[in-house]
């Protein structure tokens, strides 16, 4: 009996995952306008590019830290062919912190305080970092990766999409 509930609890929890991935691609970016720490105005839902990766990120994130370096690499390998990332540090990143992890690190693209965690809670209530949200030529949500990039796979994706 145990090995039976265990096993329709697994199913259970697969049809729920799929369902939470499902439901998260091929949305529109929510029409949310915000501004960078350079005072850039950025209209989310009008990012008029090949490819967009809007990237959820925190200083105090181990996960996130490791992956900068990685979308600092693949913005200036793809940014003359259309690649844009916006960074989104999350609402409890200190701004002090935030601009200091940014210039110290040389970050190259926009990068958003969400002060008040409405650009989150814009997209399904993100808590977890990073959360990297892949956005089309369309605007349309293609998926959203919660934990570090595999930037092997996302580089694939991104000659697939740029050349096409």
């Amino acid at each position: 009996m145990a090995k039976k509930s265990i096993w329709l609890l697994l199913v259970l929890l697969t049809l729920l995952v799929l369902f939470f991935l499902l439901s998260t691609t091929n949305k529109k970016v929510p029409e949310i306008a915000v501004t960078s720490i350079t005072g850039e105005a950025i209209k989310l839902y009008q990012v008029k590019n090949n490819f967009t990766i809007i990237n959820f990120w925190a200083t105090d994130c181990p996960g996130c830290i490791k992956e900068m370096p990685g979308l600092v690499a693949t913005y200036n390998q793809f940014k003359g062919q259309g690649l844009e990332i916006i960074a989104i540090s999350m609402s409890y990143d200190p701004p002090n912190q935030v601009l200091n992890f940014t210039q110290k690190n040389k970050i190259p693209f926009p990068v958003v305080l969400d002060v008040n965690g409405q650009i989150a809670r814009s997209f399904e209530n993100i808590r977890l970092t990073p959360t990297s949200i892949l956005v089309d030529k369309n605007g349309k949500i293609i998926d959203k990766v919660i934990g570090e990039l595999d930037f092997n796979k996302l580089n694939a994706l991104l000659k697939k999409h740029l050349n096409s």
